[in-house]
């Protein structure tokens, strides 16, 4: 099969997207990827590990409108016109659209191709959009996403907040695939950290209290935070200028995601504190969640959240209140109780074995690609 992805960033670190893409090549899949590159920062026509990518840059009337929300109609209109060209020179067989910003592409292509679609939602877009736009902004997305869905042939979701979610809004037949990742091995292994070592990497945002995280950890002792992930450009500054004269913090900025597992291992400690008030992320389990779950490594998360509930029936992490006392609590008992961070490291890995890992999720991703091809 020739399968087209749509996608509205580069695609220079999105490992769900890269997990997914990687399965259909091992498969015997063509997979190919049009993908949104806003700042032009990437080569036009690339290829990684045998996955095409074909990038779409801004326009110059692109270029003058002041906001993403108001371009994405220009980058789904060049987006498609990307598409029906790929598809002159190798027909397309399935579009598999990521996220609401590109399902436009795939209900044009399948209009004009009479091909089938995948929408794979990765979060409730409506919610996501309503941290930065007006109520009227989110509940309009809400209500397209709603009326667009009769139109695809299967939805993919990431957790069971989701797809309880999009059952209600659909009769479609919704397949969840997990942001696990690959088993790294089916032993626990202890670390070999002079310092306890806390690892935060992913998004850089004020909802995933990375101040209050700096602020915590400059007041204990023997300890070494790194944190890494890409945010907008004034809140990582923010970042940069917080830890100049603290010295057991350390900012490492972007982290190509094969770096990532391995950053995770030897570290002690996985934080992801999530805003509960956060419509969108309070239902989300993060990459953060996984990469510790197959490392075996303990984790801190919100109460009040999904990642909580997971956490809690896993045994794998401590939950506490969205806090400084409460997280410098957590961090130091972690520090000082090797065998509770032992205990919950072997839970997470336990888990991870079990159920939670990629190799579960192929399995399900290959059925149902056999079943609509």
């Amino acid at each position: 099969m020739n399968i087209l992805m749509t996608l509205s960033n580069p695609f220079v670190h999105d490992p769900r997207v890269y997990n997914e893409a990687i399965t259909f090549t091992k498969a015997g899949h063509e997979v190919t990827v049009i993908a949104w590159d806003r700042k032009k920062e990437n080569k036009e026509i690339d290829e990684k590990d045998g996955i095409k990518i074909i990038r779409v840059y801004n326009t110059f009337f692109m270029k003058i409108l002041p906001y993403d929300i108001f371009r994405l109609p220009f980058w789904c209109k060049q987006g498609y016109k990307k598409a029906l060209k790929f598809n002159q020179k190798k027909p397309i067989d399935i579009v598999h659209c990521h996220n609401l910003d590109t399902l436009p592409i795939g209900i044009k292509l399948k209009k004009k191709l009479g091909i089938p679609i995948v929408y794979d939602a990765h979060e409730i877009w409506g919610y996501m959009v309503s941290k930065d736009l007006p109520k009227p902004w989110a509940d309009y997305y809400l209500w397209k996403e709603k009326n667009l869905l009769p139109k695809v042939d299967r939805i993919i979701t990431v957790n069971e907040p989701l797809k309880e979610y999009f059952s209600k809004i659909s009769n479609k037949k919704i397949i969840l695939i997990m942001n696990s990742k690959p088993l790294q091995e089916k032993t626990y292994q202890q670390t070999k950290n002079e310092k306890f070592t806390i690892l935060y990497i992913g998004t850089l945002t004020k909802t995933r209290f990375i101040p209050e995280l700096i602020d915590v950890i400059k007041d204990i002792q023997d300890v070494h935070c790194v944190i890494g992930g890409i945010g907008k450009k004034d809140f990582v500054e923010k970042i940069k200028n917080k830890i100049k004269n603290i010295e057991n913090v350390e900012f490492i900025g972007k982290v190509p995601f094969e770096q990532v597992i391995p950053m995770t291992k030897k570290s002690d400690l996985i934080i992801n504190m999530i805003d509960p008030g956060d419509l969108n992320m309070r239902n989300a389990l993060t990459n953060k969640q996984f990469e510790s779950m197959v490392c075996g490594r303990p984790i801190i998360v919100t109460r009040g959240t999904y990642p909580s509930e997971f956490t809690q029936k896993e045994k794998c992490g401590i939950i506490i209140d969205y806090n400084k006392k409460e997280l410098k609590k957590a961090i130091i008992e972690l520090k000082e109780n090797k065998q509770k961070r032992e205990e919950l490291g072997k839970n997470a890995l336990k888990a991870a074995i079990r159920e939670y890992n990629w190799e579960k999720q192929e399995e399900k991703l290959i059925k149902l690609y056999k079943e609509i091809k």
